[in-house]
């Protein structure tokens, strides 16, 4: 997984760094499905504004941005919102490639 972070009128300092690395491990159920994972941090104004760009490995890109005026406080949505993305796109192609492909805890049962 290729990670990357860039500012945009912010200095992205060591702390803020090691806050994303950190909140990063909330990703590992899906770090074999993302290929690039960008982050976007730009201030305007009084507020922060916090995009991250997920390129999948099936090719499927998804955007997720989120606007606050504490850049800690954004991140944490930010990844509220990116871990929600992602799990909706495995359940799609979970879906799509059959419910054999799909692994249950319980049994289906067929009612004729």
């Amino acid at each position: 997984m290729n990670i990357e972070i860039k500012g945009v009128h912010v200095d992205i300092n060591e702390s803020t760094r090691d806050y994303i690395d950190k909140k990063l491990q909330r990703l590992d159920f899906a770090s074999d499905h993302i290929m690039d994972l960008l982050f976007t941090l730009s201030q305007e104004k009084r507020q922060y504004k916090i995009d991250a760009n997920i390129k999948l490995r099936w090719g499927q890109a998804i955007h997720v941005g989120e606007v606050s005026f504490d850049l800690f406080e954004g991140i944490d949505s930010l990844f509220d919102k990116m871990e929600f993305k992602i799990n909706r796109e495995k359940k799609k192609i979970q879906e799509h490639k059959g419910q054999d492909s799909v692994r249950t805890s319980e049994p289906t049962t067929e009612e004729s």
